[in-house]
């Protein structure tokens, strides 16, 4: 039989329908792309947009067209905060929740038989001790960056957020278990890890271990891989971490640190575990110790009661920091929120306006950025062919986007930066293995 999957959302969700695949494979069945005739469609949710139960509606429509008598799953944050919503969706069978997601194996084939749609859930994870679920994902078949799932759920109550609701308490990878899954990463021909998590930096150990050991532990497994942080909240990007990524080139300089307002009193009213004050620290912290690290940041537009002189506080506080990049949101009501409860809702057309404004400055940053490596070496992990560009394109260790002739899928080679195309930068391979003070591997040398 065979099954595909569909996923929306987030990293950690692509991590966990790469768990899932593994599961249905384990289960007899055959993995095809999605679009593909399937007895099974699986649809691992997401409800960060405001779109959520339209577009979980146009796949199952898309699904049926295709595969009309196929069993189709809905899982992930959605179906845990609304499941009775999805199972009146006509087509769906079974509805299972983000504690259950990884039982669909077994789950399936009590729905094939039900007279009517089942929904399998536990009602409010906040309450539940949810175990750990390891979970990996790679973006490309060239087998070079994987996703690795070290932490999940979150003990954050930020007033617009639905998380805690959809994922749980926060709860960790144990820390003993994370060489054999970085070795089989390793083995699997895999030069680049990235860590994950909801809220990774609160990843705790059973021992009390922290972001730090983690970080303290990879860098002296000796593999031949580099690791990438994902999102870290700025009040857990502690200066022993920065100082450690400074000194150790086995980590990237990547960070990237949620914003969501640079408003001191929208700060407040989202109940963000910081002030803008400590964020501008941290960011000039970085960047005082690795002037070539690349910094994002999320920002969150429209939140109940921003006015155009808070908008205005943190279009300028982003404009006066080195950030790097942006992703930027436009705020949607949420049930289960206090926001959504809030009778001072911003007008959409005033959210939209605003994103499309801070997407601009984004978009500006990043070119920035991008142009001030021109006349640097960096390394730079290939990925893919890129038939637009007519070479080989991969990202370096500050996640800048190179594209290289003469260089193959999996190779780590040192480019020097030669032009930049708005973000893409290009250059020559060089046939030096000296290591820049980012380098965390012996670099392959291709030509030049």
């Amino acid at each position: 039989m065979k099954a595909t999957i569909f996923t929306f959302g987030c990293k950690q969700n692509y991590a966990e329908s790469s768990a899932i695949a593994r599961q249905l494979e384990q289960a007899g069945y055959q993995i095809v792309p999605f679009g593909e005739e399937a007895d099974l469609v699986v649809i691992n949710t997401c409800t960060v947009t405001e779109t959520a139960d339209r577009e979980c509606r146009t796949v199952v429509r898309r699904t049926l067209r295709r595969s009309p008598d196929a069993t189709i799953v809905v899982t992930g944050c959605y179906a845990q905060l609304q499941p009775e919503e999805i199972a009146a969706i006509e087509g769906v069978h079974l509805v299972v929740g983000n504690a259950e997601k990884h039982q669909l194996g077994l789950l399936v084939e009590r729905a094939r038989s039900a007279p009517a749609p089942m929904v399998i859930r536990t009602e409010d994870l906040r309450s539940q001790d949810v175990p750990f679920t390891a979970a990996v994902f790679s973006e490309h078949d060239s087998h070079t960056r994987a996703f690795l799932k070290l932490q999940d759920g979150c003990d954050y109550s930020c007033s617009f957020c639905t998380i805690p609701h959809a994922r749980g308490k926060s709860r960790s990878m144990p820390f003993e278990e994370i060489p054999q899954h970085v070795q089989r990463l390793v083995e699997a021909g895999y030069r680049e890890i990235v860590l994950t998590g909801i809220n990774l930096g609160e990843y705790r150990g059973s021992k009390g271990e922290r972001l730090l050991d983690v970080l303290e532990l990879l860098d002296s497994l000796e593999f031949e891989c580099r690791y990438r942080l994902s999102s870290v909240e700025p009040n857990r990007m502690h200066p022993a971490i920065i100082e450690f990524i400074a000194q150790h080139p086995s980590i990237c300089p990547h960070f990237h640190l949620p914003l969501q307002s640079g408003s001191p009193e929208i700060l407040r009213q989202m109940r963000r575990r910081y002030k803008r004050e400590l964020y501008a620290e941290r960011v000039l912290a970085i960047k005082e110790r690795m002037p070539y690290a690349c910094i994002g940041a999320d920002v969150l537009t429209g939140f109940p009661g921003e006015s155009e002189r808070h908008f205005e506080e943190t279009y300028r506080f982003i404009e006066s920091l080195p950030l790097s990049y942006l992703h930027v949101f436009t705020y949607s009501e949420r049930e289960l929120t206090d926001a959504a409860r809030r009778r001072d809702q911003v007008p959409l057309r005033i959210r939209k306006e605003r994103t499309a404004a801070l997407r601009a400055l984004g978009q500006q940053k990043r070119e920035l950025f991008a142009a001030e490596n021109i006349g640097t070496r960096r390394n730079v992990l290939v990925e893919q062919f890129d038939p637009t560009h007519g070479g080989f394109v991969g990202y370096s260790e500050n996640y800048c986007r190179v594209v290289v002739q003469d260089a193959l899928p999996g190779a780590l080679v040192e480019v020097e930066i030669l032009r930049c195309d708005g973000e893409l930068l290009s250059g020559t391979v060089r046939s030096s293995t000296g290591q820049s003070r980012y380098v965390g591997l012996p670099v392959l040398s291709l030509g030049g």
